[in-house]
């Protein structure tokens, strides 16, 4: 008799995480982050801050930087937005646990599922990001955080650790496109 159990999928349709590894850089599916949308309400911005700081333990990020902070990670997504993003095994209810936290202040909305994000580390990421896009990340310092397009695509690039460790969050959508540019980009650049 068949199995009729539904399983989930990752962005790239696999059960487990893709790893593509080339001479100096690895890209990693990255299927354990929880997202929430954070928008500042109007005239809440210093309710926001007070309630952010709270609740994640740290000041909300300035544009063009990410903050980390325990199992939170913040970044800057335009004036008075922000993604907060955590450990999907913890924090699989991200948005409840969010807007618990910051009450009327925001507007919080769950994204986990509208993203993909690939992990890139090694020595020679900033080869395979410079046939990508226009960002230098050879000049990102570790906690930045910039929107770009990569293959026609919006998509943010959240710098960890300064010329070798970053992330790239794109539309799950077109998971499969965006890591085939990573790819194509990798092998070119070896």
């Amino acid at each position: 008799m068949p199995d009729h159990s539904l399983a989930p999928l990752l962005p790239l349709g696999g059960a487990t995480p893709r790893r593509d590894t080339f001479a100096g850089l690895t890209i990693t599916e990255n299927p354990d982050v929880a997202i929430a949308s954070v928008a500042c309400r109007m005239g809440r911005d210093a309710d926001l801050a007070k309630a952010a700081a709270a609740l994640f333990g740290t000041a909300l990020p300035v544009p063009g930087q990410m903050v980390a902070k325990g199992d939170w990670a913040l970044f800057w997504t335009g004036p008075g937005q922000w993604m907060a993003t955590a450990p999907f095994a913890t924090h699989e209810d991200i948005s409840r646990i969010v807007k618990a936290g910051l009450g009327d202040t925001a507007s919080v909305t769950e994204q986990t599922d509208a993203w993909v994000r690939f992990d890139i580390d090694g020595a020679r990421a900033p080869d395979m990001f410079e046939r990508l896009c226009i960002l230098d990340t050879r000049r990102m310092a570790a906690g930045s955080a910039n929107r770009t397009m990569i293959e026609h695509l919006g998509t943010f690039v959240l710098c960890h650790r300064a010329g070798e460790a970053f992330s790239v969050l794109g539309p799950r959508s077109a998971a499969a496109s965006l890591h085939h540019a990573h790819v194509a980009a990798a092998k070119s650049a070896i």
